[in-house]
């Protein structure tokens, strides 16, 4: 049972031809839901603007109340606005934060009682960044929110393993190399040249379920990507079938090796604060 959420919806019935172009205006969580029922499955279409944490509260209580549970959040939301801090307007900078870290911490914060229900089994995959410089350049206000992502990732990681949720786990996946999508779809100065350096969205697909079907406290907090999990730990070696082009092999837009997060000290918390215990919340 899939639950797809998005602020664009649509009459699937009316949809010509069908099925649309997924990179397509025409396509949307409505023809998605279509396509999955065709298909022989069970989904479910319901809108929502991420910027409002109380439609965020409304999908999850209505999936709940439509499917009795709920066990896997997949946050793939974003604003994408990449320039310079002098030419990112304040209300670009504003509209980001609310709709990639705010929206992802309401998301969080919404699921986490449905998740307790389920013993505290359940799992959050999470669209952001392993952390390192570069990517901060020529985009250091969206870098803000994304980092801030893979932060959270990092962080509810470490309160899972101090609350011995051994079966909950929060993993953040980026693209290795440049995918197809909406915006290269309708880039009109995208050449033959470019479209070498883009490869499937099936790529992204089958590292998600690959994170989904690991074992939790081996992706619990990892940021990672798709490529390099899916060598890593599903042992492929060969990505040519994800090529948008065939036969080409499309430029990695992300480093080979990503700085080590951790310190010598990790573990040495000192004295330890909980602010929520304190103010009795």
């Amino acid at each position: 049972m899939v639950v797809l959420a998005a602020r664009s919806t649509s009459d699937a019935t009316t949809t010509v031809p069908f099925p649309p172009n997924p990179n397509s205006p025409q396509s949307t969580i409505n023809t998605a839901e279509r396509e999955i029922r065709e298909a022989g499955g069970i989904a479910t279409a319901l809108a929502v603007d991420v910027r409002y944490p109380e439609q965020i509260d409304h999908v999850v209580s209505e999936t709940m109340r439509l499917h009795g549970r709920l066990d896997v959040l997949v946050y793939n939301s974003g604003a994408i606005w990449w320039s310079s801090v002098e030419k990112t307007p304040l209300k670009r900078f504003q509209l980001m934060q609310k709709v990639n870290p705010d929206g992802l911490y309401a998301s969080v914060q919404a699921v986490l009682p449905c998740f307790e229900k389920n013993g505290w089994r359940g799992r959050i995959v999470v669209v952001s960044p392993p952390i390192y410089s570069r990517f901060f350049r020529g985009k250091t206000a969206y870098a803000m929110g994304k980092v801030g992502m893979s932060v959270l990732t990092k962080g509810l990681a470490m309160d899972f393993v101090r609350q011995g949720r051994k079966e909950m786990a929060i993993t953040s996946i980026w693209p290795a190399a440049a995918i197809e999508s909406a915006a290269t779809e309708h880039n009109k100065a995208l050449s033959q040249s470019d479209r070498k350096d883009l490869r499937k969205p099936t790529i992204f697909a089958d590292a998600v379920l690959a994170v989904l079907g690991a074992p939790a406290q081996s992706v619990n907090g990892l940021l990672d990507t798709d490529e390099d999990f899916l060598r890593r730990q599903c042992g492929v070696s060969d990505f040519s079938k994800y090529s948008v082009v065939p036969g080409s092999v499309p430029r990695r837009i992300m480093p080979a090796q990503f700085p080590v997060l951790e310190v010598a000290e990790q573990d040495d918390e000192g004295q330890w604060l909980d602010s929520a215990v304190k103010a009795k919340i």
